[in-house]
């Protein structure tokens, strides 16, 4: 949201053949961008993993609170929810409308809150209480699709999938990295480029870099610390 009194300074983009870009060094542009991003707050599911809610469960529960709400919002609100009740069973215990009262705050709060019950019912039911680390387990849940079972499996587990946002698409896209039309094509071209050691970062990382830096509108391409590589693909104005 531009601020009242604020004038943005448009700079036409360079002229920018593909020969005068580096080829694309993705530890050097990862680092960079580590770098770049120290300012600014982590996404939010790292942001709780940090602060201590790292279980599959937990992490699963903040990503689905998560939907469609900025982190700015899901982040305190997982926390409300996750302060009272941690667990499966804990979730079971405040029922749906306790639920709902405490995640209030974030978009489509009531079928979340429904959501989130069914899933730790089923988890106490069929999995003793813990959530197990599976991908097909996870796509099973009502209301879990890649984008939250793919966090939850690189957060709370540590094992190698990459989450794609609307920042994660929208940045390797322009990067010209990959060439997808939507956030599902980009992960799959994405699956068949990345490194693997870099498909849980990769979330990590563009997050905050795409809200801050490489921003839908008027991305911030004059202090961009991969300018050298990002060949700036649909970037007509820029900062």
């Amino acid at each position: 949201m531009a601020s009242h009194g604020r004038r943005h300074t448009v700079i036409p983009p360079p002229d920018k053949p593909k020969s005068r870009k580096k080829a694309f060094d993705l530890d050097d542009m990862l680092a960079r961008i580590e770098q770049a991003i120290r300012p600014y707050k982590k996404a939010a599911m790292f942001e709780l993993a940090e602060a201590g809610y790292k279980t599959p469960f937990e992490q699963l529960v903040a990503c689905i609170i998560s939907i469609r709400t900025f982190d700015e919002v899901s982040a305190p609100t997982a926390r409300r929810l996750l302060d009272v009740a941690r667990t499966p069973a804990e979730i079971m215990k405040l029922g749906v409308e306790r639920i709902d009262e405490l995640i209030r705050g974030t978009t489509f709060h009531s079928p979340k809150a429904r959501t989130i019950y069914d899933i730790a019912a089923r988890v106490v039911k069929e999995f003793n209480g813990q959530l197990p680390c599976e991908l097909e387990t996870l796509l099973s849940l009502k209301g879990v699709g890649p984008k939250c079972a793919h966090l939850t499996l690189g957060i709370a587990c540590g094992l190698p999938f990459i989450s794609v946002d609307i920042h994660v698409h929208r940045v390797t896209n322009r990067w010209g990295y990959v060439a997808a039309s939507t956030p599902d094509k980009t992960l799959r071209q994405l699956e068949e480029k990345l490194p693997k050691e870099h498909w849980i970062d990769i979330n990590r990382l563009l997050v905050p870099f795409g809200k801050h830096i490489c921003t839908g509108k008027l991305p911030r391409c004059s202090t961009c610390p991969v300018l050298a590589y990002c060949r700036q693909v649909g970037v007509d104005t820029h900062r």
